[in-house]
């Protein structure tokens, strides 16, 4: 009898700890997981106002640490006419001029960061961006990783090549011997696969330019609007033209999933577009046939 009595009591005590040990596994697990979040998915500001915001409220307060670090921070590449430097070094373009006017509002700075284009989702993801701003196109990739705005101008991607060659590439057909150059993660690239095309990823849109020049590729996909600013006459590659369109697409910008700063950005946009103030910067870039009405 004894013997049974001290065998409950030892398999008690052995129930008691394990269940300790599980509850402390469990906090431990449960920990961190929040430090992962709050390290991965927002900057050091937003972190804050993601853990004190209420278990049920699944909004990224981004809006307010944008506010308490004093600056918007700005993922870009360089890509005339959204985003690019004048001859003093000042980040302007469509895209850049309107993120200032966004800043105004805010109370805030705007700090613009050149990132990798392939890795504009970790960037964001990561704290170090608090939204990607650079004529990026809507695709399904960015649409399921992001928040993103509404749609506020058109694009296509188009294929350029030397102007003296244009005559033969005329449809996506006749594209088929060609060796392509397209920015690596970019709707260009997208369109070049697509189209079972045979090409080349290299780190910028404009990279692709140099690359057609230089006899490196054939031809080069790109964004519609850049191949616009910077092919032609009085242009940087005067010997270049676009022909054939592989797409048709629209622009938006990326925020952090369930981050406010999406909403906010609509309100702006819809704001802009009725007092004329988006109008006005397209017109500065020979934008404005490709707004889309935000009304």
């Amino acid at each position: 009898m004894k013997k049974k009595m001290l065998a409950c009591v030892l398999a008690s005590m052995m129930a008691l700890t394990l269940g300790a040990c599980g509850s402390a596994s469990a906090s431990k697990s449960s920990t961190s997981g929040s430090s992962a979040v709050s390290g991965s998915s927002v900057s050091g500001a937003s972190a804050s106002s993601v853990s004190s915001a209420p278990a049920s409220d699944d909004t990224v307060k981004d809006v307010d640490a944008i506010k308490q670090k004093g600056k918007l921070v700005v993922g870009i590449t360089d890509f005339e006419p959204m985003d690019y430097k004048d001859d003093s070094g000042n980040w302007i373009g469509f895209d850049a001029d309107l993120a200032k006017k966004v800043g105004e509002d805010l109370g805030v700075d705007v700090e613009f960061e050149e990132i990798d284009w392939d890795n504009k989702i970790l960037e964001l993801d990561n704290g170090s961006v608090d939204c990607v701003w650079n004529g990026m196109t809507l695709t399904n990739e960015v649409t399921k990783s992001m928040s993103c705005t509404n749609p506020y101008c058109t694009n296509a991607q188009v294929v350029v090549v030397p102007k003296d060659k244009a005559d033969q590439y005329q449809d996506v057909d006749s594209l088929k011997d060609l060796t392509f150059a397209v920015e690596s993660g970019s709707a260009g690239e997208e369109a070049a696969v697509e189209n079972n095309l045979n090409y080349t990823a290299v780190t910028a849109q404009s990279d692709t330019l140099l690359e057609v020049k230089s006899g490196s590729s054939d031809a080069a996909i790109i964004d519609l609007l850049m191949a616009s600013a910077m092919t032609g006459e009085g242009s940087s590659y005067s010997n270049l033209t676009h022909t054939v369109e592989l797409t048709k697409e629209e622009y938006g910008v990326g925020c952090r999933k369930g981050s406010d700063l999406c909403t906010y950005l609509n309100e702006e946009f819809a704001k802009f577009y009725k007092d004329g103030t988006m109008k006005k910067i397209a017109d500065q870039y020979s934008l404005a046939d490709v707004l889309i009405d935000q009304q």
